[in-house]
């Protein structure tokens, strides 16, 4: 192994982290400085970060709704410098600036098959960069790949929440597509929500003293099908889950497709397939993994989402930085729905 990255207050044995011994609520987390560094295996670098990210997905892991064994580090992207290069490692070298999706993140150091890591342009912010890992290459293959080539230039495509997250990047990503973008948003967000450049936005009211939207306040199929004068879309992007799937099954033009990537709300209930015969429609449920799982789709997705950024195509959105000790809080403050773009903790 080459090299590791030192800090003279602390000793590079131990590390600080926030580890699940136990899934439930945010309790359920601990901070601690006493974790021990990772070993770097084959094919693996060792990752002193900077900032790593906070994502819907670590509160599933953290509740349980997604089983981990236990105990472990949460977090699944984040960034810094490379402290250490292990065996067979080779075009990686310590002291490069990177990005990377693996699991362990909230943590002073993280090991990352390099398969799972990019290099971050020096013209990049490494929050930026962060904030297009998960988040950006999530709306990437979404927007790009998940719909089967089933939308075309000119057609409807429905994205939930652009006002937060991951909703942002695939409004504006859907727009450099050619697709014309209905989007929803709460009330308390619609400054975000009118920046990622949808054709229609609609805004929902928000529970009492929440700042989500409540997709009950209205009747939103309707709003929807007299946009696209009873056509429907031909792609609807849903992470809110429980509360939005027989929305989504609603607006649907004939033979379009229901990208269900997301649990925001709750689980989608069981159904049956004959919900999908109405109008011959396509569903899929997707995951990041199997859309970056060759170094060269990684490295195509990533390039471009890069290219995007720094031509200014893709307006980026960093909402909050929280130190990593308050990664509770995080937590909380991204369940509530207050987010309104990639949140972070700081190491």
């Amino acid at each position: 192994m080459q090299g590791l990255a030192r800090d003279s207050r602390k000793c590079v044995c131990c590390e600080q982290a926030v580890v699940v011994n136990r899934v439930g609520d945010t309790s359920a987390m601990t901070y601690a400085e006493d974790q021990p560094v990772p070993l770097v295996g084959v094919h693996q670098v060792l990752v002193k970060n900077q900032f790593a990210g906070l994502n819907f997905i670590d509160t599933y892991h953290r509740s349980g709704l997604y089983k981990r064994d236990l105990p472990f580090i949460l977090g699944g992207d984040g960034g810094g410098e490379i402290a250490a290069v292990g065996s067979g490692v080779t075009g990686w070298n310590v002291g490069d600036k990177v990005a990377y999706m693996a699991d362990g993140s909230y943590a002073e150091y993280t090991a990352v098959s390099v398969g799972k890591l990019v290099k971050v342009p020096e013209q990049v912010d490494l929050k930026n960069a962060i904030a297009a890992m998960v988040q950006g290459l999530t709306a990437h293959y979404l927007v790009t790949s998940a719909h089967c080539g089933l939308i075309q230039e000119g057609e409807w495509c429905l994205i939930y929440s652009v006002g937060s997250g991951t909703g942002q990047w695939a409004a504006q990503m859907a727009k450099l597509r050619g697709y014309k973008v209905i989007g929803t948003c709460s009330a308390a967000k619609e400054e975000m929500g009118k920046t990622v450049g949808c054709d229609e936005l609609i805004l929902l009211d928000s529970p009492e003293g929440k700042s989500y939207a409540d997709y009950a306040s209205t009747d939103l199929a309707a709003k929807i099908m007299e946009i696209t004068n009873n056509v429907g879309c031909k792609c609807v992007i849903d992470g809110i889950g429980k509360s939005t799937w027989e929305i989504s099954l609603k607006v649907l033009a004939r033979r379009g497709i229901w990208i269900s990537f997301g649990n925001a709300s709750g689980v989608v209930p069981d159904f049956s397939p004959l919900k999908l015969a109405v109008k011959s429609a396509f569903l899929t449920r997707p995951k990041l993994g199997d859309y970056v799982a060759s170094r060269e789709e990684l490295d195509g997705r990533w390039s471009e989402v890069v290219d995007w950024i720094t031509t200014g195509k893709l307006a980026m959105s960093i909402d909050r930085v929280f130190p990593l000790a308050e990664a509770a809080e995080g937590h909380k403050y991204i369940e509530s729905g207050q987010t309104k773009g990639k949140t972070l903790f700081q190491l």
